[in-house]
């Protein structure tokens, strides 16, 4: 027996069918979605809780004439399946399979990319501006999570809206939850909105009012005055409409009728609409709604793995083992205390731990008027992430020598998230920036004692690690500070020197291994601090050593690789042979992190092949290659 699913190859294929087959195709898609995520991992509570909204957007609208711009791909799942995506939902976030976010080069209904939060509004504001300049008529939508909204982006861009009054539909999916519960003013006043006993009230007596009288544009009209005029006696300080867009909801963002009447009405006005759309993260599954948190993702089938713990449970647990005999250290994140375990932080010190919301410029200038106030501020911020608040650590942490201590999760190769998310740049955008010290450990035992050294420091410090699991290593019972800026040699051998930071270290050590069974030996550093070099040691080992190979994982341009080579050239040394691994000049896709490693030659494979040619080549074509 064939399904609706089966039949909906498009958007257009739902503009016939009934609110009940409606229904019935929200069934089967939430189906969909447990019976895949189950297996290849991925968003899942998120997305459960928008299979009405999509069903109801893509019904009243006609994408991609229409623009709908999703705000952070992890809600749109049941919107690639309506766009002609789902018999490749099976590849969803595996190597060269779909991705878990909105690509533009992955279907004409993926307006715009997003794997960040708080960037809808902006971009279909510039879509609807540019619109009204090319003479169109086609609609903009924006729907944006009530996580979202508390970045400070998504009010620059209703405050711009209502002033510009461009009309534009903005849909907010409040479900109360980002990944983890919402904080912030912005969240209670939704609550407010959200539970208002005298506004649900008001609401029903205009429905029960209009129902009587008979039907035409004019009423309405006539009926969304007077819900206005309800609503300001109710709710006099409605920021929405201070702001100058006009307000419609809460909706029933689960009640096909209700959406797609507010949808269609939204429509006929002019200016920019707020659309209040009320939801249950986890709808349909009785286990994502009672836990949205735990399942806001799947991990999907395992083959088991390593039993060695998380990099970041390692960060959390030194965190508390140094803040309990530090009273200043506080902890800062910016709407991941799951993700970058400062939950568990959060619980031995709860007023010593500050989530500010999906706000990570905030996160950095809160944290330096904390170090400008004395406290010892780690603000906990992943890699990719922490590119939002550039301007903040360079202007109110480092043009201040203000000890912030950054700890960058998620550094390197992010694995199935893909392109917005892996940690590709942070060794190049930090490297830079005067008076910042950036360290990153070989392993999860090296991460305890680059953290205290972080920690022991005047200025601010920034120490990036991986996502995932460990080596498996001891941990230290005593943990200590390391000399800045010194490197430690694990393995030595005349055949080629590899510099190393990172994971990458280990890689290196096992490539060494390798190749040492055929007798050729090399010697391996692990170069936990990228800024400052170790000089002395880096000079001492090139300067009797004619082939070089470097490994990162970050882009080459401006890395490891690049510090080694100007140190080398300041002082006059020029290897003949030089190879530098890295991440490529472009954005990775999505796929594993075994996977996306060996096709980079970022693992122990990839070393040891990249260490037999450099020892192989010729140094006439090492010259030639190098120019």
């Amino acid at each position: 027996m064939s399904t609706i699913l089966e039949t909906i190859d498009s958007p257009q294929k739902l503009k016939g069918l009934s609110y009940r087959e409606q229904e019935q195709l929200a069934r089967e898609i939430r189906q969909r979605l447990n019976e895949v995520v189950s297996v290849t991992g991925g968003h899942y509570a998120s997305n459960l809780g928008t299979v009405e909204l999509t069903i109801a957007l893509h019904t009243v609208f006609d994408s991609p004439t229409d623009k709908i711009v999703w705000d952070v791909g992890h809600q749109a799942y049941p919107h690639k399946i309506l766009t002609g995506r789902n018999d490749r939902l099976p590849t969803i976030r595996q190597y060269q399979g779909l991705s878990g976010f909105l690509q533009r080069d992955e279907s004409p209904h993926d307006q715009f990319g997003a794997g960040h939060a708080s960037t809808s509004i902006s971009a279909a504001l510039g879509m609807a501006v540019a619109r009204d300049m090319e003479g169109g008529n086609y609609h903009v939508v924006a729907v944006i999570g009530d996580g979202a909204m508390t970045g400070g982006m998504a009010l620059e861009a209703l405050n711009n809206a209502g002033h510009l009054g461009t009309k534009l539909i903005v849909v907010l999916n409040d479900n109360e939850m980002s990944i983890f519960p919402n904080v912030g003013a912005v969240p209670r006043l939704l609550t407010r909105l959200r539970t208002s006993k005298k506004y649900h009230r008001a609401k029903g007596d205009v429905a029960e009012l209009l129902a009587r009288l008979p039907a035409g544009d004019a009423l309405v009209e006539l009926g969304k005055r007077f819900k206005d005029g309800v609503k300001e006696v109710v709710l006099p300080s409605m920021i929405w409409e201070e702001l100058g867009l006009t307000y419609l909801g809460p909706v029933d963002g689960h009640n096909l009728a209700d959406l797609e009447e507010t949808l269609s009405l939204a429509k006929q006005i002019d200016g920019p609409v707020f659309i209040h759309a009320i939801t249950v993260k986890g709808k349909g599954d009785p286990a994502a709604e009672a836990d949205p948190v735990k399942l806001h993702a799947k991990s999907g089938v395992s083959s088991g793995g390593p039993s060695a713990p998380k990099y970041q449970d390692v960060f959390a647990q030194t965190l508390i083992r140094l803040a309990s005999e530090d009273e200043r250290i506080v902890a800062i994140t910016a709407a991941m205390p799951d993700g970058t375990s400062l939950d568990k932080f959060g619980k031995v010190f709860p007023d010593r731990t500050y989530d500010v919301g999906i706000a990570e410029q905030h996160a950095v200038t809160f944290a330096a008027g904390l170090a400008a106030s004395g406290m010892l501020p780690v603000a906990a911020i992943y890699s990719t992430f922490l590119q939002r608040a550039y301007d903040q650590i360079v202007h109110d942490v480092a043009m201040q020598n203000l000890h912030v201590v950054f700890a960058m999760d998620r550094a390197g190769v992010a694995g199935n998230d893909g392109r917005t998310h892996h940690g590709a740049l942070d060794l190049s955008y930090l490297r830079c920036i005067p008076n910042m010290t950036v360290m990153a450990p070989k392993d999860e035992d090296e991460l305890q004692h680059l953290l205290k050294t972080a920690l022991s420091l005047p200025g601010p410090a920034a120490v990036r690690y991986p996502r995932g699991n460990g080596y498996g290593v001891p941990l230290s019972e005593d943990i200590h500070t390391i000399p800045v800026g010194s490197w430690e040699v694990l393995r030595e051998g005349d055949d080629a020197l590899v510099l190393a930071t990172g994971y990458s270290v280990y890689q290196a050590v096992e490539a060494a291994k390798r190749l040492a069974k055929d007798g050729v030996f090399v010697t391996v550093v692990n170069c936990r601090f990228i800024k400052p070099l170790d000089e002395e040691l880096l000079l001492e080992l090139a300067a009797g050593q004619n082939r070089v190979l470097t490994v990162e994982e970050n882009v080459r341009l401006g890395g490891l690789g690049s510090a080694a080579l100007e140190c080398l050239a300041d002082h006059g040394i020029r290897p003949e042979r030089i190879v530098r691994l890295g991440m490529p000049d472009r954005f990775m896709e999505h796929g594993s992190q075994d996977v996306l490693r060996h096709v980079y030659g970022l693992d122990a494979d990839g070393i040891e092949s990249a260490l037999r040619g450099l020892i192989a080549q010729p140094a006439r074509e090492a010259k030639v290659a190098r120019k």
